[in-house]
């Protein structure tokens, strides 16, 4: 599995701060994906350098952003996300917002999006070194099944026993 850890950061990017999160990022997923082959890259919160980026990393089976996804007037990352992606993934925005909500009310202002483009996955986190980690938790059950469901390996079956369902319809019947 490929993957972009991609930085989105004018002062990490100019060298005035050190990039925490994206180092981090890249700790979680190589524990859960020790076969992972992860590049890391810190960009300025300037729309062509974000693209290039994206660009540049078009084989990857995953990107994930960290930075940029505020309300500044700099935080462009979700827009140049949206419009670069070819579909959107709402669910996992929704999901990582609602679940930062619970840890702080700050999580609520995030702009963050996900979506597809070609045969990539990109996941916008936030830039907090705390928020990175959380959201990058949240997403390890779902990123193999996510990567083949776009490419085209269909649904796990289950049993619903296995979901603790406890029955043969999975509605207790």
């Amino acid at each position: 599995m490929k993957i972009l850890v991609l930085t989105v950061s004018d002062s990490a990017s100019r060298g005035a701060r050190q990039d925490l999160a994206g180092p981090h990022i890249e700790k979680v997923l190589l524990h859960h994906f020790p076969e992972a082959a992860i590049a890391r890259f810190v960009a300025a919160d300037d729309a062509a350098e974000i693209r290039r980026a994206f660009d540049e990393h078009a084989d990857a089976e995953f990107v994930f952003t960290t930075g940029g996804t505020g309300i500044s007037p700099r935080d462009i990352t979700p827009d140049v996300t949206a419009e670069y992606c070819e579909r959107l993934i709402p669910g996992i925005p929704e999901m990582l917002r609602a679940e930062s909500c619970k840890q702080t009310p700050y999580a609520a202002l995030s702009r963050a999006v996900a979506g597809i483009h070609g045969t990539t996955i990109i996941v916008n986190l936030p830039g907090s070194l705390k928020g990175a980690l959380l959201c990058t938790r949240l997403l390890i059950p779902i990123i193999g099944h996510a990567a083949k469901m776009l490419a085209g390996e269909g649904h796990e079956s289950y049993e619903p026993g296995a979901l603790g369902l406890g029955s043969k319809d999975g509605l207790g019947r």
